[in-house]
């Protein structure tokens, strides 16, 4: 398997695993706040649409047609978390469906190009010029710490948890025990 193709295996497994996060939930779960800081299942999935976008697109010369559903610039200016929730505009399916265009849109990119072709990041200063090959590491690094995040947020809604479906890759064991015995362990701390 030659790099590119490596690269691209991984981001699209990054890219299903985080989208798996969402299945069988109601819009009220998806877009309920779970942390201090508000992170939400269908906040990091816009978060994430709108990375490829940027990384895959502008930081190559290339745009899309229509942006519709991507976070503008005056949203962010007005809003620097704009893309980490859905508005109440926007559902769950609309952002997962502009989530699966951009990554059509983020393919081409990367399958017109050479894994040493130039880029630029504009937001990223003095250190903007790049490869697609360390773009896509990059990327590919964020969505797995944002699948991550997603994976622990969906197992506080219901349990749920696995790398691609419920009890995928986990061992047959009873984790209630397992918890408890972490928790006397700590607790001698």
């Amino acid at each position: 398997m030659e790099m590119k193709e490596a690269l691209q295996h991984y981001l699209a497994g990054q890219r299903k695993v985080l989208l798996t996060k969402l299945d069988d939930l109601p819009e009220r779960e998806l877009r309920m706040p779970r942390t201090p800081t508000g992170t939400n299942l269908l906040g990091i999935v816009k978060h994430c649409t709108n990375v490829e976008y940027g990384y895959f697109g502008p930081t190559f010369g290339r745009a899309l047609d229509d942006t519709t559903g991507l976070v503008t610039d005056e949203q962010w200016d007005a809003d620097p978390q704009a893309d980490w929730y859905a508005t109440a505009d926007e559902t769950k399916d609309g952002i997962v469906d502009l989530y699966l265009r951009i990554q059509a849109f983020c393919d081409e990119t990367i399958g017109a190009l050479p894994v040493d072709a130039p880029g630029e990041v504009p937001w990223w200063g003095d250190d903007a010029a790049v490869t697609l090959g360390q773009v896509l590491v990059h990327v590919i690094q964020d969505l797995a710490r944002h699948a991550g995040h997603a994976d622990i947020l969906r197992e506080g809604i219901d349990e749920s948890v696995g790398f691609m479906a419920p009890g995928h890759n986990l061992p047959e064991i009873d984790f209630r025990a397992y918890v408890e015995r972490l928790t006397a362990l700590a607790e001698q701390f």
